[in-house]
């Protein structure tokens, strides 16, 4: 992906995205136990529905939906949202990181959630610090 197409989408996701990490409480049934579980996703919603096809498209991961106006919220617009979670949110979260900005906290939340040893234990990974620094001399 171009630098300018993956800057473009950061811009986009820190204006209107939103980054979920969190960690609550699930519990199926009345008789199950409950348990922990994380909810990790990345997702935009805005009116302008080419928009959020090209951002499906562009990434090809994830999902595309239409959000019809609630009960009450009469005359206002159709709204359309692209959405992923776990690792496809892992693999977005790597691509956004060099440029975000508003959402650059959440982003690291999600890449060290799946690859927090990676360094310590020399896998092959880049090194995010690193690449930022390099982002920063050659655009």
């Amino acid at each position: 992906m171009e630098n300018s197409v993956a800057g473009y989408l950061a811009g986009l996701f820190d204006a209107d995205g939103c980054v979920t990490y969190k960690q609550h409480m699930k519990k199926r049934g009345l008789d199950k136990k409950a348990y922990l579980t994380w909810d990790i996703r990345i997702e935009i919603n805005m009116t302008h529905k080419d928009v959020i096809q090209w951002v499906h498209e562009t990434l090809k991961v994830g999902t595309f939906s239409k959000k019809p106006p609630g009960k009450g919220q009469l005359g206002t617009k159709m709204q359309y949202r692209w959405r992923c979670g776990f690792r496809d949110a892992l693999y977005v979260a790597k691509l956004l990181w060099p440029y975000a900005i508003v959402k650059l906290h959440k982003l690291e939340q999600i890449i060290d959630h799946y690859e927090p040893r990676a360094q310590e234990l020399g896998d092959n990974v880049v090194d995010l610090e690193t690449e930022r620094e390099i982002r920063k001399v050659w655009p």
